[in-house]
C-alpha cells in the first residue's frame, strides 16, 4: 500500500487514504505506551504528521510503516469517507 494522504482526526485517530483508493482509520493509542510513540500524546506533536509514502513519521522519531497501517486499518464511517472526499473534490458553485 502506498499512502496517498493522512489526516489527523481527534482521539489519536488517523484517516489514511491510500493511492488504490482504499480509504480507513488507524488508531495509534496502543502505541502511545512505547518511549518513541510517547511524544504523540501532545495534539501538536500528533498532527504534525509527514506522510513518506510508505511510511508514516513524526518529528519525535515515531514512524509506521504502510504495512502495519493497512494490516490494521479500520473500516471509515460512510460520514468521514463523504467528507474527505468532499475534502479532495469541492464542488464547484456556479455563479448565478
Amino acid at each position: 500500500m502506498r499512502i496517498a494522504e493522512v489526516i489527523p482526526l481527534e482521539n489519536h485517530i488517523l484517516l489514511v487514504a491510500s493511492e488504490d483508493g482504499a480509504m480507513g482509520l488507524f488508531d495509534i493509542k496502543p502505541y502511545l505506551s512505547g518511549e518513541v510513540f510517547a511524544a504523540l500524546q501532545d495534539h501538536d506533536e500528533f498532527t504534525a504528521v509527514h506522510n513518506g509514502g510508505y511510511f508514516l513519521e513524526w518529528a519525535c522519531g515515531a514512524d509506521l510503516s504502510a504495512d502495519t497501517i493497512e494490516a490494521h486499518l479500520m473500516p471509515a464511517p460512510p460520514e468521514i469517507v463523504q467528507q474527505f472526499a468532499r475534502r479532495r473534490h469541492p464542488v464547484a458553485h456556479s455563479a448565478s
